[in-house]
């Protein structure tokens, strides 16, 4: 089985990536913390018109028909300029999330209304979820995709209460959401609602740890430069040997976090309600790479890193927000462990990237 990714999926990589680090700059990010909405408009246009949002939409729906697995190198280069807007999670996270009610023949009219919107680029969802309290950017949304209990509502605008929240990271706009539960808004219930917000629970955690995985590359790329440039004593600094061992730990966190997302990138495509140990073992070693980029780029840089000015915070203070987001380590770390105590856990590299992993494991079990 070849591993590697396609041609056509590298080529869209470097051409998202190239217009990513056109568009979001410092500069611009920090523009965005003036701005009322937060948001930038043109940004969002630009992506809308590639075809983003409209990525994991199926073609019978009018999308592209595309997996997890196109977009995962897509979600990695938004994190690795520190995207403010919440776009891969509405693209791999809330899309999917309505088009898996559609398909299981649940919920409303509002749903095929409220994909058409997202695929016209003029309606954007919230979603929440009970491991998440508060929402990003919920104050922007015009739809919101909410929990209660094993219900899975899908409500608009007016019929939630948002209250804002304070996040570490001033690019992040955090508010918790309540509502009324009514019939009237209910898409999903029981069993099907439980099944729909673990499968949410899994795309959110893999779209965070693929943003970890680019944020941990930005701030090794700007550490690199900074010690590249900066001289101590007649030479750069990046010559010492205590400094080189900073940033080569954190390029080794991130390679090996990279097959590992990539590969429950794969079994979320698969089956993203059963795609527990392979995202939890994805969010864990991203979140490792996050936070120990975080802290040696820092310490690369001196207290300078800290400080208002110097533009690593940005990236630094999301990894330290993503890292949790989803579930943190310990959450993700004791999922693992769960599945692999399981009496009849399907271990061995026969079930790596076989279906048997997943669709077997009711009946092994």
């Amino acid at each position: 089985m070849n591993f590697n990714f396609t041609q056509d999926q590298l080529d869209f990589q470097d051409a998202i990536s190239s217009m990513l680090r056109t568009e979001v700059t410092a500069d611009s990010i920090r523009a965005r913390w003036q701005n009322e909405s937060g948001i930038d408009s043109a940004f969002m246009q630009q992506a809308h018109d590639l075809g983003l949002n409209s990525m994991l939409i199926p073609e019978s729906l009018g999308g592209l028909g595309l997996t997890a697995v196109d977009f995962i190198l897509l979600a990695e280069a938004c994190g690795e300029v520190a995207l403010p807007e919440p776009l891969v999670e509405s693209v791999m996270v809330t899309t999917p999330s309505l088009v898996d009610i559609l398909d299981q023949g649940l919920g409303n009219a509002d749903v095929q209304k409220v994909i058409d919107g997202v695929l016209a680029g003029d309606v954007r969802v919230a979603l929440g979820h009970t491991i998440n309290p508060c929402i990003n950017y919920a104050d922007s949304a015009d739809w919101f995709l909410l929990p209660d209990g094993d219900g899975v509502y899908l409500l608009p605008k007016e019929a939630v209460t948002l209250e804002a929240k304070t996040s570490v990271d001033p690019s992040r706009r955090l508010f918790s959401a309540s509502f009324a539960a009514s019939d009237a808004y209910l898409v999903a219930d029981g069993e099907a609602g439980a099944n729909l917000q673990r499968a949410t629970l899994n795309r959110g955690a893999l779209a965070s740890a693929a943003q970890l995985v680019g944020l941990s590359r930005g701030m090794l790329q700007q550490s690199v430069s900074y010690t590249s440039d900066r001289e101590q004593f007649g030479r750069a600094i990046g010559a010492n040997q205590a400094v080189k061992h900073l940033v080569a730990d954190v390029a080794v966190q991130v390679e090996y976090a990279k097959p590992v997302i990539y590969r429950a990138a794969y079994t979320v495509g698969v089956s993203p309600s059963r795609a527990d140990f392979a995202v939890s073992h994805a969010k864990s070693a991203a979140g490792r790479a996050g936070l120990l980029a975080s802290r040696h780029c820092m310490q690369v840089f001196g207290a300078m890193g800290y400080t208002w000015e110097c533009d690593l915070q940005i990236w630094a203070k999301r990894a330290w927000a993503l890292a949790r987001e989803w579930g943190d380590e310990g959450f993700h770390t004791n999922r693992i462990h769960e599945w692999l105590l399981r009496k009849n856990a399907l271990l061995g590299p026969e079930y790596t990237f076989g279906r048997g992993s997943l669709t077997d494991r009711a009946k092994a079990g």
